[in-house]
């Protein structure tokens, strides 16, 4: 994966587990947060899993100029619009299978109460909007505490332990879509990602820039989870044939532990660049343990090793960036 265009075609190339999913479900599938970070490659697997079969509707206020236009021209049905809004949201096509990504994490800080907002109160607007559907909802590992590298990470049945007002809201998200899911019938899938990673953007990338910058990397949050986008796109949309009553929780990530020090020094031999370190490891990490789903769905096609060596080649060679750090490092929930 060298350019943009080799990148957006291997996040959007579906496995036959997908197609022959996709084809189980009944009617249209609408991705809600389409323009986001996370939409545009899951709109495009979509499309080239259903092969035109039923629609793809992708709606967001699309703020990335020409993004509507280009996904209209791949064949999705393409709904501008802010959910946001209860008469856009009443307004919007009716679709039997929704996949949630619309959330808010960054710029939490002395704007809690619109981080709330948008993700405990709007999810419940949308469950009762696509009542008695299927909605795979997007969370987050970040749902759990802070928990010992050597216990393989908290799993859907470990006690949550939000920390701070982001972790908190997500948390909130779940319990008023369960509430929805049980008095209205909705059936849903809770997927709780950690962490996402591709060419742009996510954990690798961060290490990488600051590899490259002479930047110091704080080791405190020694271990990470992270998982290729591609394969996490592609569980959440299989993920529409679990959701049930009450809510279907799925942990989503890769199956080993990253060591940030390791990774570092992996991405600075690649780079030719000698890692900076500051602090030492904390005894605990933001862990997840996703066995579950990789019984499910099987592991990522992309092993931590080559997602180094591909974000590697991609940051060395000037390759686009998003610009939008994980802050993973964060131990207080500040984002």
């Amino acid at each position: 994966m060298r350019t943009t265009a080799e990148l957006e075609e291997r996040l959007a190339r579906p496995s036959a587990g997908l197609i022959d999913d996709l084809g189980r479900l009944d009617g249209d599938i609408m991705i809600l947060g389409a323009g986001g970070k996370l939409g545009p490659s899951l709109v495009r697997l979509a499309l080239n899993a259903v092969q035109g079969s039923r629609r793809v509707i992708a709606v967001s206020r699309f703020s990335e100029p020409g993004l509507a236009q280009a996904l209209q021209d791949e064949g999705a049905t393409v709904v501008a619009a802010d959910v946001a809004d209860d008469r856009a949201l009443r307004e919007l096509p009716d679709a039997p299978n929704v996949v949630f990504l619309v959330g808010a994490k960054f710029g939490t800080q002395g704007r809690e109460h619109a981080t709330w907002f948008t993700n405990t109160y709007l999810p419940g607007r949308v469950a009762d909007r696509f009542a008695g559907g299927r909605i795979a909802a997007l969370s987050t590992g970040n749902v759990y505490p802070l928990v010992p590298p050597g216990g393989g990470g908290s799993t859907e049945d470990s006690p949550v332990g939000p920390v701070g007002d982001y972790a908190m809201s997500c948390l909130g998200r779940e319990r008023v879509l369960t509430h929805f899911a049980e008095t209205n019938g909705t059936r849903l899938s809770l997927i709780r990602l950690n962490y996402a990673v591709e060419l742009r953007y996510g954990v690798l990338v961060d290490l990488a820039q600051k590899v490259l910058a002479g930047e110091p990397i704080d080791l405190a949050t020694g271990q990470v989870n992270v998982v290729w986008q591609g394969y996490a796109n592609e569980v959440a949309l299989r993920s529409l044939l679990l959701a049930d009553v009450p809510p279907y929780v799925l942990n989503v990530t890769g199956p080993e532990l990253v060591s940030v020090r390791r990774a570092a020094m992996d991405l600075g031999a690649a780079l030719g660049k000698e890692p900076v370190f500051t602090g030492e490891e904390a005894p605990t990490a933001l862990l997840s343990n996703a066995a579950r789903c990789h019984r499910l769905f099987g592991y990522p096609e992309l092993t931590p090793a080559e997602l180094i060596e591909h974000t590697a080649r991609w940051v060395a060679g000037g390759g686009p960036l998003l610009g939008k750090p994980t802050k993973f490092e964060r131990r207080d929930g500040r984002f």
